[in-house]
């Protein structure tokens, strides 16, 4: 009986799991809104000058969408409990984060938020992994 107790994922691995696809799934629907920001209205976004990440408003419509549809994806993947799915969670919540640092001048407290709730996404895949993998 204790064998079988060591085996069962415990509640926080499980909380962690369900908090990051609900916020992956949150991100990616963000994304997708600021991506067609982007495309539909091409001056949404105001630049700075002199910003080493300089793309074409609507390069950055396309970015975001295109890494929306992925994290929301990769967010009801690891609802149904997929392995691959924790795996594309963090890599795509680290590309957000870093498309994110790329994108504040366009919309600066917006991508700093972003980057943060990337951030804790990571940790909440990362931090119980091995309570997950004996599910």
């Amino acid at each position: 009986m204790a064998d079988q107790s060591r085996n069962e994922p415990s509640g926080w691995a499980i909380g962690f799991s369900a908090f990051a696809a609900f916020m992956l799934m949150l991100i990616g629907f963000f994304h997708v809104i600021a991506g067609l920001a982007a495309l539909i209205q091409n001056e949404f976004y105001l630049v700075t000058p002199n910003w080493i990440f300089q793309f074409d408003v609507t390069t950055w419509g396309w970015i975001h969408l295109l890494l929306g549809i992925v994290i929301i994806l990769a967010g009801f993947g690891i609802f149904t409990g997929a392995v691959w799915a924790r795996t594309v969670g963090v890599i795509f919540a680290a590309i957000s984060a870093i498309a994110n640092f790329a994108f504040l001048p366009y919309f600066p407290v917006w991508s700093a938020i972003m980057i943060a709730v990337d951030i804790a996404v990571i940790w909440a895949l990362t931090a119980r992994g091995r309570d997950i993998a004996a599910e």
